[in-house]
């Protein structure tokens, strides 16, 4: 599960130098940014439907479907979340995003 209790779930602005400063490329930092905030959220999604899967019935009826609290608290609980992409430029920031460039060689 990935938790950052630390992390500001608000917007906020960044300066673009010290986002570009580990790659030397602006643009190359937010592709960074963006792909571990895609892993961040498939992680996320495949552990909120592991947790909800446990409540799910095979039964059809109207009737016999009703509010389940815990499922309620859980769904609640991941829309506090910080969103992926703050999560992921925290973690860009805080220099614990591993990257690396694959160099071309065709001759």
């Amino acid at each position: 599960m990935i938790k950052k209790p630390n992390v500001n779930a608000s917007i906020i602005t960044h300066d673009t130098d010290k986002l570009a400063a580990p790659t030397g490329n602006l643009y190359e930092s937010i592709v960074v940014i963006s792909k571990r905030a895609r892993q961040i959220s498939v992680n996320l999604k495949e552990e909120l439907n592991g947790k909800l899967a446990e409540f799910a019935t095979t039964v059809d009826n109207l009737e016999e479907v009703f509010e389940n609290r815990e499922q309620i608290e859980i769904s609640k609980f991941y829309e506090r979340m910080p969103k992926p992409t703050i999560l992921a430029t925290d973690e860009f920031i805080n220099e614990e995003v591993m990257h690396r460039r694959v160099e071309n060689t065709e001759e």
